[in-house]
Parts: C-alpha cells; structure tokens; sequence
C-alpha cells in the first residue's frame, strides 16, 4: 500500500510474535460455595492482524474477560478438593474453549495455564490441620507397627532360643543316661568275667562303709546276710592266719 506522508498514516501496529499476560488473581466460587483466588497466565499470538485490528476493539481486554468468565463456570462445577488436584483438566477445558472464541478475532492461543488457587485461610488453616493429623496418623502406625514387628521378633527369638535349649537338655540327659548304661553295663561285665568270691564283696562293701557313713540323713544301714557270712568266713581266715603267725 502506498501511504501519502502527512495525509495517510498507519492505522496500528499489532505484534505478530507470541506473547504471554498475566491476569490478576480473580475469586471464584466453587461448587461447595467456598471462594477461592485463581492465578492464570496465557500465551496466545496473533495470526490475522487485520482481523486483530477491526473485529475487534482491544483483543486482550475481551481474553482477559472471556477467560474470567470461563474460569468461573468450570470452577463452578467442581468442589474445592476437585478444583486443587485437577489442573491439568481445567487448563484444557479454558485452552479449547478461548482458542475457539478468539480463532474469529485472527488470534491463536496456544496455552492456557493457572499458576495458583488459592483458598481462603481458615480453609487453609483447616487443610493443614488435616494434613498435619494425617501425618501423625500415619506415623503412629508405623510406630505401632514397628513394635509389632518387634515384639513378633523377640517372642519368635525367645521361642526357638527355648526350643533349642530343650532339645540340647534332652540330648545332654540322652548322652548321659547312655553313659551311665554304658558304665554299668561295663562294671557287670567286668565283674561278672572276674567272678569274684564272697569275701572280696565283702571288703568292698567295707571300703564302702566310711562313703556311706559320711552322709548327715543317713540314720539307719542296712546290711545284707550274704555280708555277714563272707565277713564270718573273713574272721575265720584272719583267726587262722593269726594262730599260724604264733605258731
């Protein structure tokens, strides 16, 4: 276009490049009728600046609003739990949304995205309360669940440390009683292969006496008459021998 310099002058100047704008925080009321601050920042270009220039007046203002408007009817929908955890879900439905509106306007927006939401104090208040109770809810189970563990452990430790000392008692008492059954069994045998008279019994038994005597119970001896007739054949043998020695 030719312009006539003094007479014709450019009608405006509109930047093709993509920008971003950031709104101020708008309230907005959810659906559990609880008033929340919504930060938004968009970033959109313009493609047809003629459209940009004379479809509308000033495109900025009328996104700006536009996504005002939006925004409160998708929040409007939610609950405030909702509204915090699904962003990603709001930013879609407000970038679908715009894009469709201003695609007449000759402008393109190309992404859509809500930088906080803020609620108000004493549900924040609230929110940490709840959070924080949570938290030592949890910390109270894994605290009664260690000693738990803990005590699940020691009663198996002390149950097989009891296990494991009945068993070696009862293969101590094993050994033992086999020990014993092996030294009696011997003594028989050699006795039995030694054949030993009545007097040598006899002297055994004497020499035994004093060990027998030395216990504080014992009160009475018992002394069998096989006993008494080896030590009748003992004196005999010793008269004998005596009356040889004065011969």
């Amino acid at each position: 276009n030719l312009l006539v310099p003094f007479v014709d002058s450019v009608r405006s100047k509109v930047d093709m490049r993509e920008q971003v704008v950031s709104f101020p925080p708008q309230p907005v009321i959810t659906s559990d009728n609880l008033v929340v601050s919504i930060d938004t920042v968009l970033y959109f270009k313009v493609v047809d600046p003629v459209r940009a220039t004379y479809e509308i007046s000033n495109f900025l203002q009328a996104i700006e609003q536009l996504t005002v408007t939006t925004l409160r009817n998708v929040i409007g929908s939610l609950d405030l739990e909702r509204a915090l955890t699904s962003r990603e879900e709001i930013n879609r439905h407000l970038s679908t949304v715009l894009d469709e509106t201003t695609g007449r306007w000759g402008i393109k927006v190309t992404r859509v995205e809500i930088k906080a939401i803020e609620p108000p104090p004493s549900i924040r208040d609230s929110m940490e309360k709840q959070m924080r109770a949570e938290r030592e809810r949890r910390a109270t189970i894994l605290n009664a669940e260690g000693h738990k563990q803990a005590a699940i452990l020691t009663a198996e430790g002390e149950k097989q440390s009891q296990v494991l000392r009945a068993d070696g008692d009862r293969q101590a008492r094993i050994l033992q009683a086999e020990g014993q059954a092996k030294a009696i069994r011997t003594v028989f045998d050699a006795i039995h292969t030694a054949n030993p008279s009545q007097k040598v019994l006899a002297y055994q038994y004497l020499q035994a006496l004093p060990q027998i005597a030395n216990g504080t119970a014992n009160k009475v001896w018992i002394v069998p008459t096989e006993l008494t007739k080896a030590l009748e054949g003992m004196g005999g043998a010793l008269g004998g021998l005596a009356n040889m020695a004065g011969d």
